[in-house]
């Protein structure tokens, strides 16, 4: 999803930035005169000697109180979204790949996305787990898994966690030969619906 957001965001604030350097271009080159065509009445950037905002446009709304908190608000509000869209970049980010010492001092590289779906796989496999979701985060050389368990009322969370390490991150650590593979579970009820007694 982030994925997806960022690239919206991407393509809008380019667009914008793309327009907004042309529109300065034409007015600071003086195209409109150079080439001879007349820019829209809306068209703010004329000659080389105009101004985003003119004088009367700075204090049409003077006597309006409600102008400054308005626009300082909007500004405010701007700043908030652009500081969680930076958190959000700042927050650890899934590994593509797992770099795989194969023995021939060359190495191999390991999809991180297919490490992420075996061990999710097993962990699913044990008793008293409904889900199970892996991310895995950190340096490709020493990676580290992140791990979200939804545990069925039965379950005992302790015997799910034991066998999660013991099992399923320990057959994945093995299995892509890594000196270690440090593992972080997080655990949640599964969310069932009521049960009906006759």
């Amino acid at each position: 999803m982030l994925r997806i957001v960022n690239r919206v965001l991407l393509a809008a604030a380019g667009c914008t930035l793309f327009c907004l350097g042309l529109a300065v271009l034409v007015g600071t080159l003086d195209l409109p005169s150079r080439w001879g065509f007349t820019p829209p009445s809306w068209w703010t950037w004329r000659t080389p000697e105009s101004v985003l905002l003119s004088a009367a446009d700075r204090v049409r709304h003077r006597d309006a109180g409600w102008w400054w908190p308005v626009v300082i608000g909007v500004l405010a509000l701007l700043v908030l979204l652009a500081l969680c869209w930076l958190l959000a970049q700042l927050r650890r980010q899934r590994l593509s790949e797992v770099l795989v010492d194969s023995g021939d001092g060359v190495g191999a590289l390991l999809r991180g996305r297919a490490l992420e779906e075996v061990v999710a796989a097993e962990a699913e496999a044990l008793p008293g787990v409904d889900r199970a979701r892996v991310a895995l985060v950190g340096r490709r050389d020493q990676p580290r898994a992140e791990v979200g368990l939804s545990l069925a009322p039965q379950a005992r969370p302790d015997e799910a966690v034991r066998r999660l390490r013991a099992e399923a991150v320990e057959h994945a650590r093995v299995s892509s030969g890594l000196s270690a593979l440090p593992a972080e579970a997080r655990l949640r009820a599964a969310k069932h619906g009521p049960e009906r007694v006759s």
